[in-house]
């Protein structure tokens, strides 16, 4: 089911399937540079993706946006994962932060259609803290599940799936990432 809203991006509700998703803070601001909130933006993206039942896969939480892979039970759930990740969390932000509200700007979220798509998100999704200028060594970046597919997978696998699979690949849905 496709779901068209007035101010925000088309979302495609499917059953069973892998998803990129990108949220990002409203107005670029840097309100999730505190390690604290990160931990807690983690802490509650995996309690509401538990809640509904998805997997989430991989993650990376940077100082005004992150991303994450994840695999959906109900595609329609999308809305309420969202909902409450940044429902819990922006109320956390503006009380740490004592920011203005908004805290959240919006979502967005893809389907990858094949193992292309998803290494190529993945990869992208990995390699954000280097292209945003944070690290330069994945290694380095505590805020992501780099650290996880590391130990699983290994140096070897890892540094194959980036030759196969180039960060430098455009995807249509972070062409405007300039966070």
């Amino acid at each position: 089911m496709l779901k068209r809203y007035v101010h925000r991006p088309a979302h495609l509700f499917l059953d069973g399937q892998a998803y990129f998703i990108t949220g990002a803070i409203y107005k670029k601001r840097p309100l999730l540079k505190d390690t604290r909130i990160k931990e807690m933006l983690l802490s509650a993206i995996q309690t509401s993706f538990a809640k509904y039942g998805w997997d989430l896969e991989h993650w990376v939480i940077l100082d005004n946006h992150y991303h994450l892979l994840a695999k959906s039970k109900f595609g329609e759930d999308l809305p309420l994962v969202i909902k409450s990740i940044h429902g819990s969390t922006g109320v956390a932000i503006s009380k740490t932060c004592s920011c203005e509200k908004p805290i959240w700007y919006n979502y967005w979220d893809y389907c990858p259609r094949n193992e292309h798509e998803y290494y190529t998100r993945l990869n992208y999704l990995l390699n954000n803290p280097i292209k945003h200028g944070y690290v330069e060594n994945l290694h380095d970046y505590p805020h992501s599940s780099f650290h996880e597919l590391f130990k699983e997978w290994g140096r070897e696998h890892l540094a194959e799936q980036f030759r196969a699979y180039p960060t430098n690949t455009i995807i249509e849905e972070a062409q405007y990432d300039d966070f």
